[in-house]
């Protein structure tokens, strides 16, 4: 499988696979200001329907090494290390399941870390504050910084699932203005990270950062808005199947989104007490009756706990586990879901799902540890995000981060890396819409969309500033990769090596096997027209005297020169 084709003009592809995803939804969601997307003339234009493997979900039985070890903790972490690999392949999958999908216990919440505000001093948190605009703006930097900071330093699924629901149940910052509001939903997410989707639409439903974000706060039994409740069923859980009459969406109807909108009405947010909270007197106290797509079923009055309900009817339907299991599907293994991996994968997860109430851990273990997850032809071929990208360079090559006791010089470090990932059109907190970052929902290009004119030369700005030999300052610390540190880690007869050492980089950063002319390319960016024995000599100086700076800096160059080509090289673009 030649996984460099994103790259490259794709051959002819034939019909749109099976699902339900709606081609005209970016368009539907940009505001008229926004400049029309830039999409490469070489990404996908249709989807093909043969099916790329026909591997199910029967537990896997191959070969366990740290191939099969760093595919499995690539697609579950934002970039492993070679601890992470190693660790992994002395287990067994079921041990290292086992760890993914185990929750570390809840950070401490954000801090102040700016002079600016003057409600706590540096170093506590400002989350129980009062709200105060004056803050606001140093607030949300502290809290997107403290959110980045999670992610990088875990080492389970969790973190992965946290962005992914994120991405799912979106909310956008800086159109809610209140940090508070955001750090209580960023909480939420995590703590239903690996737990029970149901109960995580419930609580989302009345938080106040999603009452204030998609207008619920407004909704009154005189004036319904239709906004959260359209978006409920559109985005969050059945979503929209084939237009098959007016107001008709196969898996819900117009009439649907104006009775979950009635049930919805009295909800507002208290930013004193940071609840959301219901008034009787704003509520629709009918009985909405919905379509025969929930089996013309109603809801009658039930004043608060009526939006439970609505979830619960939802939730019932078969094709809300289906939309909601593609969407795991695409985020942890690729964005074609044809007839056969319909039938093979999605569906049985499905029922799984549901049968399991929709608790996601055990369905995210099936696939995780299924024939289908670690059939080759899903091993490389999906291209990085940003956050990937960017945390992923930082965690495997082991970038040393601001201690934890100065939260102004590390929060400073993560905004930076936050700005880094924004630039690449990937900023956490702030998706482009409700609908998330198109990467995960616009067919045919799906996450071809992070590699265009802008997002790639930016990726390789950064790649090439964190191998070069100064990198970047923030609040006084540098940031910046140490290879020869790096090398030193390395067994001693690795290290020397030539080729051992660049294979050793190879099975770390790449997510297949190089080529032997590709191979012989990056022991010529070593060594430039030298003799493989001439790296060992020089490192053999080097570790002989390790405070000499003309013979450390002698191998630092050399590595630093191949570090910089590797990480530009389209297989490192790729997962």
């Amino acid at each position: 499988m030649d996984r460099r084709a994103f790259l490259r003009k794709p051959a002819a592809v034939l019909a749109a696979p099976l699902g339900t995803d709606d081609p005209t939804r970016a368009t539907a969601l940009t505001a008229p200001t926004d400049p029309p997307e830039t999409v490469s003339r070489y990404a996908n234009k249709t989807l093909p329907n043969l099916p790329r493997t026909t591997a199910g979900l029967a537990p896997y039985t191959g070969p366990w090494t740290k191939v099969q070890a760093a595919h499995l903790l690539r697609r579950c972490l934002f970039g492993p290390t070679k601890a992470n690999i190693a660790t992994a392949t002395a287990s067994s999958l079921t041990q290292v399941l086992n760890g993914l999908l185990t929750a570390p216990a809840a950070p401490a919440p954000p801090v102040n870390v700016s002079a600016t505000d003057t409600s706590v001093p540096i170093g506590q948190t400002w989350t129980t504050q009062a709200f105060d605009q004056n803050f606001e703006g140093v607030r949300r930097a502290s809290l997107r910084s403290w959110w980045l900071g999670q992610v990088l330093q875990g080492s389970t699924l969790v973190e992965k699932m946290w962005v992914f629901w994120h991405n799912h149940f979106v909310i956008e910052f800086s159109d809610i203005n209140d940090a508070r509001y955001g750090y209580q939903y960023a909480a939420l997410l995590r703590q239903h990270a690996l737990g029970n989707i149901k109960q995580l639409a419930k609580d989302v439903t009345v938080t106040p950062a999603m009452l204030r974000y998609l207008n619920g706060n407004q909704s009154t039994a005189t004036a319904p808005n239709e906004n959260y409740g359209r978006e409920l069923l559109e985005l969050f859980t059945v979503g929209k199947g084939p237009l098959i009459g007016p107001g008709n969406y196969t898996t819900y109807t117009e009439a649907d989104v104006q009775a979950a909108a009635k049930v919805l009405t009295g909800w507002r947010d208290n930013a004193t007490t940071q609840q959301g909270y219901f008034t009787a007197s704003r509520h629709d106290t009918s009985t909405k009756q919905f379509s025969s797509a929930f089996q013309n079923r109603t809801i009658a009055n039930a004043g608060d706990q009526e939006y439970k309900a609505l979830v619960d009817l939802v939730f019932d339907q078969a094709e809300t586990a289906r939309f909601l299991v593609r969407k795991l599907y695409r985020w942890l293994v690729y964005y074609i879901i044809d007839a056969t991996t319909e039938q093979n994968v999605i569906v049985p997860l499905a029922q799984q799902l549901q049968q399991n109430g929709y608790n996601v851990a055990p369905v995210l273990r099936t696939l995780l540890e299924s024939e289908h997850f670690f059939d080759s032809v899903n091993t490389g071929c999906y291209i990085k995000s940003p956050l990937d990208f960017t945390l992923g360079i930082c965690r495997q090559l082991e970038i040393p981060m601001p201690p934890a006791s100065n939260p102004a010089v590390q929060y400073s470090v993560w905004d930076y890396l936050n700005s880094t990932t924004s630039l690449q059109q990937q900023y956490l907190g702030d998706p482009p819409n409700v609908a998330g970052w198109a990467a995960y929902y616009q067919t045919p290009q799906f996450n071809e969309l992070w590699i265009n004119a802008v997002t790639l030369p930016r990726r390789s700005q950064f790649s090439d500033l964190m191998v070069s030999t100064n990198g970047t300052t923030r609040s006084g610390f540098k940031l910046v990769a140490d290879p020869v540190a790096f090398v030193e880690s390395l067994p001693p007869a690795t290290a020397e090596d030539p080729n051992l050492l660049i294979q050793s980089l190879v099975d770390l950063l790449m997510p297949f096997p190089l080529t032997a002319n590709q191979l012989a390319f990056l022991n010529d960016t070593l060594l430039p027209g030298l003799p493989d024995f001439e790296w060992t000599t020089e490192w053999w100086d080097y570790l002989a005297a390790p405070t000499n700076t003309t013979k450390r800096n002698a191998v630092a160059t050399k590595l630093r020169a191949l570090l910089k080509v590797m990480l530009s090289q389209a297989e490192y673009q790729l997962s």
